[in-house]
């Protein structure tokens, strides 16, 4: 009986009987049609199954797999016509082949019937008409979609989810729980074209850039990461900026960071900062400047001469390459006095100087304080950078509205005031009034960098005289020793204290503004110099006689 075309589950239900009646008349290669007919009873089965499903007889994804499999059944049916003969028209090894493809078409129908059967994709959708209804519904349609069928229907399945994807943030959210990212890390881990690993990997990229999602991506493990740094190593180039991008998340931990080491991803990465595009320069040298911060692979970069690529970087490329370059270069100094030479001699002030010069906003600066306040614990390198005025740099953004910026300032004040002379020049500069207000801003952080910097600065005379002129200065100290101000390091205002105790004036207006009471509590705890301080008062009297202005 002949079936029409146009009801396709019946005609391939039909297609699939009549080989099945066929296979035992079969001479030849009665093994490989032995293991046709036992995927030709899966399927069977799975027809059965799929045909339960509501939507099953009208769904797009159950009609291409019907046609796709009735095309194979008819293939498969012409060959078992052939094999019943003695002899073989085109050949014994060609008609082999012939075989072994239409026995691999049939696991790949298996696969799909299996995937659409879990999907849940033929099930009723619920009569929401809400947005986040549609989109889910439309997520795992996709998702489906990238699992079964040709290479090309999977491409279109990928650009319709990036575009999906690209449109807000709680798309992203509603396919991943759907499971999206799973099935895109086996998309990109298969013999899929590169046009499909390409849109692949800017489908991963994307997820990576909700933080909530990233999670997910991390949880795939060595398989994600083998799979991005092979598109790190030889893909187009923007399929290197999206694997950058996916790898910003995953190089966060350790045991990430030292697998890249090991399969040479910094050289990789390297290759890209030294000759990539401007956006995936960027991007590659934003993972360095993530792998710099662990100590373990810190060696790759020297073996790979990382320095130079970064500095050439930092020098010519995109104001996000060089913000990353300079980075990575600050995360690598550590307590390494040795790179922090190397980088000096490399021309690392050079770079530092044009960065800081042109970049478009304040808030900007603040990784290229952090590689100033680096290498100006150096005492060779810091006289080079006074030379170089960083002196003025440092104390005009003291100021700014970036508390980030401003931490970072002062703790590169305190690098940089090493001798009597530069603590001068400091403060002949202007830095004593922002560090005083800075000393009572609402971050811990920014209170300790600054009564730190001022710790040494009030070792010049000159400024001393300076402090003693802010009203605040006396009371913003003395309220640091607070012991209810938690997880500061007191032994800096401690000693912006001890420097101006002998001046009576001053004392007295640290007794009034309460120090007495909190330097008890402080050398009860041990902390460095409270006791000596208190005790200080207690001879204030015989001081008087001798104090100074």
């Amino acid at each position: 009986m002949q079936i029409p075309e146009n009801d396709p589950l019946n005609h391939a239900n039909h297609l699939l009987e009549v080989l099945l009646d066929a296979i035992p008349r079969i001479h030849n290669f009665k093994g490989k049609w032995s293991l046709i007919r036992a995927k030709l009873a899966d399927l069977k089965s799975q027809l059965a199954d799929l045909a339960d499903f509501p939507l099953f007889p009208t769904h797009t994804l159950s009609l291409d797999l019907l046609h796709s499999l009735s095309h194979t059944l008819s293939a498969a049916l012409s060959l078992s016509t052939t094999c019943q003969g003695p002899a073989l028209p085109d050949g014994k090894l060609r008609t082999q082949n012939d075989v072994d493809s239409v026995s691999a078409r049939l696991d790949r129908h298996v696969s799909d019937a299996d995937v659409l059967i879990k999907s849940g994709v033929l099930q009723n959708a619920a009569a929401s008409g809400s947005k986040r209804e549609s989109v889910r519904v439309e997520a795992r349609n996709l998702i489906t979609r990238l699992q079964i069928g040709t290479a090309e229907s999977k491409n279109s399945a990928v650009e319709s989810l990036l575009s999906l994807l690209q449109e807000d943030d709680k798309n992203v959210l509603i396919a991943v729980a759907q499971g999206v990212v799973p099935v895109l890390v086996r998309l990109l881990d298969s013999s899929s074209s590169s046009e499909i690993k390409e849109k692949t990997v800017t489908a991963i990229a994307r997820v990576t850039t909700v933080d909530s999602s990233k999670h997910v991506l991390i949880a795939e493990g060595l398989l994600l990461l083998n799979n991005l740094l092979r598109v790190v190593e030889s893909g187009s180039g923007f399929a290197k900026q999206n694997a950058c991008i996916a790898l910003q998340a995953l190089c966060l931990s350790r045991d990430n960071a030292r697998a890249i080491g090991s399969r040479g991803g910094i050289s990789s990465l390297l290759a890209i900062c030294h000759a990539g595009t401007p956006s995936s320069q960027a991007a590659a040298a934003s993972v360095l400047r993530n792998l710099a911060a662990f100590a373990q692979i810190r060696e790759n970069f020297l073996e790979e001469n990382a320095v130079a690529v970064l500095l050439t970087l930092a020098a010519s490329g995109t104001a996000a390459a060089q913000e990353n370059a300079i980075g990575c270069l600050c995360n690598l100094l550590s307590d390494s006095t040795d790179m922090k030479l190397l980088i000096a001699r490399e021309g690392g002030i050079r770079s530092l100087i044009n960065f800081w010069d042109s970049v478009p906003n304040v808030r900007s600066l603040e990784i290229a304080i952090d590689l100033l306040k680096n290498l100006a614990s150096c005492p060779q390198i810091a006289e080079v950078l006074v030379s170089e005025g960083f002196i003025n740099r440092v104390v005009s953004v003291l100021s700014c509205g970036v508390l980030g910026v401003r931490i970072s300032a002062a703790k590169a004040v305190y690098e940089l005031g090493f001798t009597v002379k530069t603590r001068k020049e400091l403060g002949e500069c202007g830095a004593i009034p922002p560090l005083v207000r800075m000393m009572e801003g609402k971050a811990v952080e920014e209170k300790e960098s600054a009564a730190k910097a001022l710790s040494v600065l009030v070792g010049c005379a000159t400024n001393r005289r300076l402090f003693r002129k802010e009203e605040r200065g006396i009371v913003g100290a003395v309220q640091l020793l607070d012991p209810m101000t938690k997880n500061l390091d007191k032994k800096y205002p401690v000693s912006v204290l001890a420097s101006l105790v002998h001046s009576k004036k001053c004392r007295k207006q640290m007794i009034t503004a309460g120090a007495c009471v909190h330097l008890q509590k402080l050398a009860e705890t041990e902390v460095e110099g409270a006791k000596k301080l208190s005790e200080s008062f207690g001879r204030g009297m015989i001081w008087g006689v001798f104090a100074r202005p």
